[in-house]
């Protein structure tokens, strides 16, 4: 079953040669796929792209799946997550699911069953996704992340790329407290004191842009990071 053209999957799989296999057959499939071969690598990746579906081997060098989904539902909480794995014992899948995954792949799986998983996934979650790479309203503000506008009604505000990334991530988890440190993971690439007082200046940055609709609040939650409220 084909997939929509623009369905990125970002695949982590340290097997060079299984990883190739299942780039190649889920390419084939009309799937755009980055291949990574180790969870470091996929967590930047995953903050420097934009994909639709996670592909993650549990057993992986210097960053397990495990560890890497937990990343990653620190920044973003929708994205699906599917895990492979050799591993068949049954605390190994729930603590899979209780990470957040959205499904489990044992190994040997055939590919064909693999992409049925996939779309059947992608088509349970589709009414929940948001594009974000479309023009969003966050309130009354019109938000277009891809060009890294906020339409004001003082003019058009071209955002940096740091605030840009922040705001988004902001939007992405509306209403969810954003984990500080995973943050200035996602966004600096560090949680140093340093960075944090520079994501504190940012914030306070978007809060003033964002001033003119009085139902959005950007919160402070303290020992835990931020959290985006449209009242």
């Amino acid at each position: 079953m084909m997939s929509k053209p623009e369905t990125r999957i970002l695949l982590a799989e340290d097997d060079e040669n299984l990883g190739g296999l299942l780039s190649n057959y889920l390419t084939k499939k009309g799937f755009k796929v980055v291949l990574c071969k180790n969870g470091k690598e996929a967590y930047t990746t995953f903050i420097d792209g934009s994909f639709s579906f996670c592909v993650f081997d549990v057993m992986m060098p210097i960053m397990d799946g495990f560890k890497l989904a937990e990343e990653i539902r620190e920044v973003d909480k929708s994205v699906p997550i599917l895990f492979l794995t050799a591993k068949g014992q049954q605390e190994d899948k729930l603590k899979g699911f209780a990470i957040g995954a959205d499904d489990y792949l044992s190994k040997p799986f055939s590919m064909e069953e693999l992409v049925a998983r996939i779309t059947a996934i992608l088509k349970r979650s589709s009414p929940k996704e948001v594009n974000i790479n479309s023009n969003l309203m966050i309130g009354s503000i019109k938000y277009e992340p891809e060009l890294r506008l906020l339409h004001l009604s003082n003019g058009i505000k071209k955002l940096t790329t740091k605030e840009n990334d922040l705001l988004n991530l902001l939007v992405k988890n509306q209403n969810i407290i954003l984990d500080r440190q995973a943050t200035l993971r996602a966004v600096w690439g560090d949680d140093n004191y340093f960075n944090g007082r520079s994501m504190d200046v940012y914030i306070a940055k978007l809060r003033k842009m964002l001033l003119e609709d009085n139902n959005i609040e950007i919160m402070n939650v303290h020992g835990k990071g931020f959290k985006l409220i449209i009242k």
